[in-house]
């Protein structure tokens, strides 16, 4: 039998978020991933549970974090936010929009 939602669940309460987060590591380079728990994932970048790109460079900084509602959103967005320049993903980090769209016809422009 189908799981009926509760009246919380279909009004979107106890739903789990996932995040696409920008570090910056101490070498001034970027690292963009995505988690369900951001706190958790930033305590194990800083206390180098997983052997990462982040490893050898800290210490880290947050330095961007988006919410989504479902995990499949967040992979997705992190994807296309590894594939934008630097100066893309610092405009996004400022929340710098206007600067952002500029980088966005510059690399359009390259292609």
């Amino acid at each position: 039998m189908p799981h009926a939602a509760s009246k919380d669940e279909f009004l979107g309460k106890n739903m789990q978020e996932f995040y696409v987060y920008i570090l910056r590591c101490s070498d001034g380079s970027f690292y963009t991933g995505h988690t369900d728990d951001l706190a958790k994932r930033m305590a194990e970048h800083q206390d180098l549970h997983y052997p990462c790109y982040t490893s050898s460079r800290l210490p880290i900084e947050l330095i961007f974090h988006a919410t989504f509602g479902a995990r499949d959103e967040a992979i997705a967005a992190e994807r296309q936010v590894k594939g934008w320049n630097r100066a893309k993903k610092q405009a996004l980090a400022d929340n710098d929009f206007e600067r952002l769209h500029m980088c966005t016809k510059k690399q359009k422009n390259k292609k």
